[in-house]
């Protein structure tokens, strides 16, 4: 048989195999022996940190005969088919490839029917946030009615994109970063099963650069084992990782601590010139000048963690103080971030390794500058100087307060007025009158049942935005909405994405409802709903109403605005006799 990937090998086959997520994996146990599992579930969280395995754990144990304590028992037929990815029962889909209305249509339907072999027929769909909003849709009707033999399982690792309408039907599980210590367990474990050699601090190495992924760990592991010869060095896992050398950076930090630019750029570029990345050569610096940090307030925490404990690192951690070190990994940061959005990274690394071996920047006084331990000490005859300008200071404020105090002049300006605010929001009234020439009170009355739902549908900004509106005034194609402040209605006014969302929402909670909204601010309601009654009353306008008996009366002219007011705002409104 072919060589396989080491993450493909030991893929995880218990919950007790997942590392590094014992809250989901208890619970999902205690579910399936309680009987009390889900409908429909969403895992989330980082690449590699099991959410696929978790699923096809939870698809075996579900339908194991022989399951104890809710983990299979992968010797039945049953778990070995769906291991192998044979088992038909058990679908695992590809949303990225499979992100169109006619697939997620085509699911729907075969879930309609009984599964053939297993308890229950479970889909899996990875990377679900790829689905089409058509295909959100018709998946949303499925996980509203769901069937009792089947099971969905969605994963994704940026649940942000999923609409909250399919989210608050299925229970979330988020799966965090994985510990290096839990990686490097897990690492361990493998190769004393596989009887390969390794070195403690090549695993620490490589658990640091997965970044809190399994899948990615075995990965590089895979890699170290291939480029080592018997052994897994910890030279051989700084190569294959791109990390940088202990006698790279203890050679860069020297300098920079000994505040010798010029050796420090000459040991930044050899080190470019090895091709390290810049990105990693950042995060590499960052944790050295941490680990030097913590080795001097507590070395205890270290002794078992870091990969270069060596004699000169324990020297930099001795002999200089921790502000040195503060101002250090702040510096790093910036850097950080900035090699993020540039393409000449190697720029950003050279002013920064400037300054971090410049006097000003990596002294303490820049470090905390409010110190007064951070003060450089002062010589006897600058002593006697300041002494001097402190009695001249003091003699000059003496007289000042002695001389009497001038009339103050009448001011020939007058006081300047506040300015008035501008309003910065221009408020559509022509789009205003078009949703109040074709409003009705059923298609308000229909908006404010559902306004709570809407809200609680859109995301967690987009509703905190929408907290202080109202709807107002709703026809078949139009919305109008009033907020309570300008700035935010203004805000609103410009979001796209706001507008989509709710279209998309009350779509799906008022049939065939998708209008098109306005958006005014509450103080300018009145005046907009008064000018536009006015505007009726001078056209005459002639409204009919069917009496009891099912004819029409013509209503008299006098009473025209009235009944117009209450067909559009309904008990809004408040007749006053003159």
């Amino acid at each position: 048989m072919a060589y396989q990937a080491l993450y493909r090998v030991w893929r995880s086959q218990r919950f007790d195999d997942i590392v590094g997520q014992a809250a989901i994996t208890k619970t999902l146990k205690n579910a399936i022996n309680q009987e009390k599992t889900s409908h429909a579930y969403l895992f989330t969280g980082p690449r590699g940190t099991g959410k696929t395995s978790a699923a096809k754990i939870f698809a075996k144990a579900i339908n194991c005969p022989n399951s104890v304590d809710g983990e299979p028992c992968n010797q039945c037929e049953m778990c070995r088919s769906i291991t192998e990815g044979r088992q038909e029962d058990v679908i695992e889909i590809d949303a990225a490839s499979n992100n169109g209305v006619e697939e997620i249509r085509f699911i729907r339907d075969r879930a309609n029917y009984a599964p053939t072999a297993a308890k229950y027929k479970v889909y899996i769909i990875d990377e679900v946030h790829m689905l089409s909003t058509g295909a959100f849709n018709a998946l949303l009707k499925t996980l509203e009615e769901p069937k009792e033999h089947v099971i969905f399982i969605l994963a994704t690792t940026e649940p942000h994109k999923i609409p909250a309408t399919i989210i608050s039907r299925t229970q979330r599980f988020d799966f965090k970063r994985i510990d290096v210590q839990a990686i490097i367990g897990r690492m361990a474990f493998i190769l004393n099963e596989t009887n390969v050699a390794y070195e403690d601090q090549a695993l620490t190495v490589i658990a640091r650069a997965a970044e809190g992924g399994m899948r990615d760990a075995l990965s590089i592991l895979d890699q170290a084992i291939s480029f080592s010869a018997d052994k897994i060095t910890l030279q051989d896992a700084l190569a294959v990782t791109g990390s940088l050398t202990t006698e790279m950076m203890d050679r860069f930090i020297s300098a920079c601590l000994a505040r010798n630019v010029a050796e420090a750029l000459n040991a930044l570029e050899e080190i470019l010139s090895e091709g390290k990345e810049a990105r990693r050569l950042t995060e590499d610096l960052l944790l050295y000048c941490r680990d030097l940090l913590m080795y001097q307030q507590a070395p205890q925490l270290l002794t078992d963690r870091t990969a270069y404990l060596t004699d000169t690192f324990k020297q930099l951690a001795e002999q200089h103080a921790a502000e040195r070190f503060y101002a250090m990994i702040k510096i790093l940061s910036e850097t950080q971030n900035e090699i993020r959005f540039t393409n000449h990274a190697n720029v950003y690394l050279e002013v920064a390794t400037v300054k971090l071996a410049s006097t000003d920047s990596a002294s303490p006084a820049a470090a905390n500058p409010d110190s007064v331990q951070s003060v450089a000490p002062v010589s006897g005859n600058e002593l006697a100087e300041l002494k001097q300008t402190i009695l001249q200071l003091q003699n000059e404020v003496k007289q000042l307060k002695e001389r009497p105090a001038a009339p103050t002049a009448k001011k020939e300006e007058s006081p300047a007025r506040p300015a008035k605010t501008v309003s910065a929001y221009r408020v559509p009234t022509e789009r205003v009158y078009q949703v109040l020439t074709e409003a009705t009170k059923d298609d308000l009355q229909g908006v404010r049942n559902v306004w709570e739902d809407l809200l609680m549908a859109l995301p967690v900004t987009q509703r905190a935005m929408m907290k202080a509106s109202e709807p107002m005034a709703a026809g078949p194609k139009l919305l109008l909405i009033a907020f309570d402040y300008e700035i935010v209605c203004q805000r609103a006014d410009s979001n796209e994405e706001l507008r989509l969302n709710m279209q998309n929402s009350l779509s799906m909670m008022i049939q065939n409802y998708s209008p098109e909204f306005v958006f005014i601010t509450r103080e300018s309601w009145p005046k907009l709903r008064q000018s536009f009654v006015s505007q009726h009353a001078e056209k005459k306008v002639e409204i009919h109403e069917p009496t009891d008996s099912g004819e029409i009366d013509l209503i008299p002219e006098e009473n025209q605005v009235v009944e117009q007011a209450k067909s559009l705002f309904g008990d809004l409104v408040t007749i006053q006799n003159d």
